[in-house]
């Protein structure tokens, strides 16, 4: 439950909602089935809802919910509120500034990790986004983002680097990232902008919320060899599954399907067991700084 609405994004409003609609449904003892036959509603609406995944509740739609749940007037109200913060304020990334140059799929990429508990990321070509500094960012968009004004770059620039406030909030998030000992010696911008990502992984990972560990090239074959991928876990795993985002050139998307997901899930444990712990990447990462 969150204990002050207020101050709440409505990223966060959305999945506690979302979670104690089910709850409640659950309580009801109702199927998804007999609640939107009685609304008149599609189920998909539903799913939307208890998902977290609709970008504004409507107040309405919560009284009527509540109605059927048969919930108290003190759970209504707190429903109700809830419903409001995502009417009346705005998650960072639907602000005028990051809207440009934001794709659909990755607006709905940021939700989910705006409200993830944990994420494991294994990266084989460059450094996981949320471990990047701005010099190593900026390089990366102008490559793959010939073409844009500087205006545009640096906007994708502040995308990155806001996204990495993840680390940082009040529960922040758990990520565990594996990287291939390729990307530690890839010359991206130079020696001088390399040298400063690497200090920067290395200085990051000391935090008790994130883990590195790097995959070297003598180990051969590995898991992670047909690209990168991420795996976004929840807190209530009941109303909201791990999810998988792949991401390319020209667009991102996810899978929910119960067998993919766990397919990656045992490839990213496999990667985990294969690596060298934390300590001893750290040190290859030191050492590749000094290579650089």
């Amino acid at each position: 439950m969150i204990t002050d609405i207020e101050s709440a994004t409505p990223a966060l409003c959305r999945l506690q909602l979302g979670s104690e609609l089910r709850d409640l449904r659950l309580k009801a003892g109702l199927t998804s089935r007999q609640v939107v036959r009685k609304l008149l509603w599609s189920p998909s609406k539903l799913t939307r809802l208890e998902t977290g995944e609709n970008a504004a509740v409507e107040t309405s739609d919560i009284m009527a919910l509540c109605q059927i749940f048969e919930a108290d007037p003190e759970t209504t109200e707190l429903l109700k509120g809830y419903a409001a913060v995502t009417k009346t304020k705005r998650d960072w990334w639907q602000s005028k500034e990051y809207r440009p140059v934001i794709s659909p799929s990755f607006k709905a990429f940021l939700g989910l990790e705006a409200t993830a508990s944990g994420l494991q990321d294994y990266e084989s070509e460059f450094v996981p986004g949320l471990l990047q500094t701005e010099a190593y960012v900026r390089v990366i968009h102008q490559r793959a983002h010939q073409g844009l004004s500087d205006e545009e770059i640096d906007r994708l620039v502040a995308v990155r680097m806001t996204r990495q406030e993840v680390l940082h909030r009040e529960s922040p998030l758990k990520l565990t990232a594996i990287i291939n000992e390729a990307v530690l010696y890839r010359q991206v911008g130079g020696s001088a902008i390399m040298r400063a990502q690497l200090a920067h992984i290395a200085e990051v990972s000391a935090a008790p919320n994130v883990r590195v560990q790097v995959v070297p090239f003598e180990l051969g074959a590995h898991a992670g060899m047909n690209g990168a991928f991420m795996i976004l876990q929840f807190r209530d795993r009941v109303a909201l599954k791990p999810i998988v985002y792949f991401e390319n050139l020209a667009d991102g998307w996810v899978t929910r399907r119960e067998a993919d997901v766990e397919r990656y899930e045992e490839s990213f444990t496999d990667l985990q067991a294969l690596a060298p712990g934390p300590q001893e990447s750290v040190s290859m990462i030191k050492k590749a700084m000094k290579e650089h």
